[in-house]
């Protein structure tokens, strides 16, 4: 559910982004944006869910207190199973969007401005030359991206599950790889051998996943990994 809803939210932003900072002409400005955006990509995933904490604390956070000062009552995000979600997958996209779309900004470097100038004569909007030139232009990237992230769907880093898990969210938050950490290291008695299983079985999944991904793309699209 993470992997799917990280996947469905977070793949598309740094595209828009990337698409978005490729029309501004002002250098100082976008240089100042990417900067600012890829600047969460080198903080700590520990500082990352302590910050998360503070600026949720019931108490003291910044969002509860404004919640208050509403006349409305605070809420327990980090001890809400629901909310578990959306605060993991939210701010991953915020760590590391800026940083996601560097490829894309790339790839739109690389196209040919030719095409641009044909589509201003012929009298294309802006959007127009988005929609029919940039896009088509980074498809091949978007695609090959895809491809990857499929790949790695059963996948959840360890480290930031684990900080945000608590016994309030476990049913939200238990993911495989805490789940393989408390059955082979965590328990009284450690059972190495179905930890080692859960893990073996994990890798078999995200091998189908991604050869049934590529070989779909290579048929459909003609761009595929292999």
């Amino acid at each position: 559910m993470i992997n799917f809803y990280s996947l469905l939210v977070g793949f598309p932003i740094p595209i828009v982004f990337a698409l978005l900072l490729n029309c501004v002409n002002h250098i100082r400005f976008k240089k100042t944006v990417q900067i600012v955006t890829y600047a969460p990509h080198f903080i700590s995933t520990v500082v990352i869910v302590s910050m998360l904490i503070q600026i949720l604390s019931p108490k003291f956070g910044l969002i509860n207190n404004f919640i208050k000062l509403f006349g409305g009552e605070e809420i327990l995000f980090m001890a809400t199973g629901s909310y578990f979600y959306s605060l993991f997958v939210w701010s991953g996209i915020w760590q590391s969007m800026g940083w996601s779309a560097i490829i894309y900004i790339s790839a739109l470097s690389s196209i040919d401005p030719t095409l641009h100038e044909a589509a201003i004569v012929d009298g294309a909007s802006r959007f127009r030359r988005i929609l029919h030139v940039d896009i088509p232009g980074i498809l091949p990237t978007i695609i090959i991206l895809l491809i990857l992230s499929a790949g790695s769907i059963m996948n959840v880093g360890f480290e930031k599950v684990f900080l945000m898990q608590n016994q309030t969210n476990t049913e939200y938050s238990e993911v495989i790889s805490t789940l393989i950490y408390k059955t082979g290291i965590q328990a009284s008695i450690p059972n190495y051998s179905y930890s080692t299983a859960i893990g073996l079985f994990n890798n078999i999944v995200n091998f189908i996943l991604l050869v049934a991904v590529n070989t779909f793309s290579r048929r459909v699209g003609e761009t595929s990994l292999w």
